[in-house]
């Protein structure tokens, strides 16, 4: 198995991506609407794009634009078509009004994906307490990537968030890959890199011409290529 480090990339819709794979992808996070920042596709968007590539897909599941769960039974019900047209791995993550996990929403989608694999989401960034909601979330089955910026702000202002992170690899709460994302940049990528940090998601990065437009295999390949240097 390879050990290079992992480029996610956001598909919309089959033909991102394929781009994206053609690109050098190897996983696409599946989501609608990026006005609100990425909702839930419809099982009929993630049948067209499971049918046209054969990398890893996570599947969105948030309804509205914002951090918190809203409709938990609609979740779950979103979960469960998915997971019957084939999904097996997921991103999600809420808080409470507080900032803390919405334990609540996040326990009973878990049950309901069953050991499926998951991505808790750029949730931990508007967090009241970072380490505090590792700690809440370490056992629960299937987590094993957090999406972070480092900072609600973005990779520029939570970099020495993330430094501090990866070198907490391995204890309690630390154990899931840091998957960084949210105005990353290929400057950032040699001093993430050198502090270990092994997998990036990039999203706007992957279309030249804006969300208007679809992803491009060449901007996805620099970025490949940028990493496996």
């Amino acid at each position: 198995m390879s050990n290079r480090a992992v480029l996610e990339v956001i598909a919309l819709d089959a033909e991102d991506a394929v781009a994206a794979q053609s690109g050098g992808a190897d996983r696409l996070e599946l989501v609608t609407d990026m006005a609100a920042d990425g909702l839930t596709p419809s099982r009929a968007t993630f049948a067209e794009i499971r049918a046209a590539v054969d990398i890893p897909l996570r599947v969105m599941l948030r309804l509205a634009d914002g951090f918190a769960a809203g409709d938990i039974e609609e979740l779950v019900a979103r979960a469960r078509e998915l997971r019957e047209a084939g999904a097996e791995e997921f991103v999600f993550g809420f808080l409470d009004e507080q900032g803390n996990p919405d334990l609540v929403a996040v326990e009973r989608l878990v049950a309901e994906l069953d050991g499926c694999r998951w991505t808790f989401h750029r949730a931990i960034d508007r967090a009241a307490d970072r380490d505090a909601l590792r700690k809440q979330l370490a056992d629960l089955p299937g987590l094993d990537t957090y999406l972070t910026a480092g900072s609600a702000k973005g990779v520029d202002d939570g970099i020495p968030t993330l430094l501090v992170e990866a070198a907490r690899q391995g204890e309690a709460g630390y154990e899931p890959q840091i998957l960084v994302g949210g105005g990353l940049r290929l400057e950032h990528l040699p001093e993430l890199l050198a502090a270990g940090i092994d997998a990036v998601h990039i999203g706007g990065a992957a279309r030249p011409h804006g969300w208007s437009g679809p992803v491009d295999a060449a901007a996805v390949r620099e970025w490949r290529t940028v990493l496996d240097a």
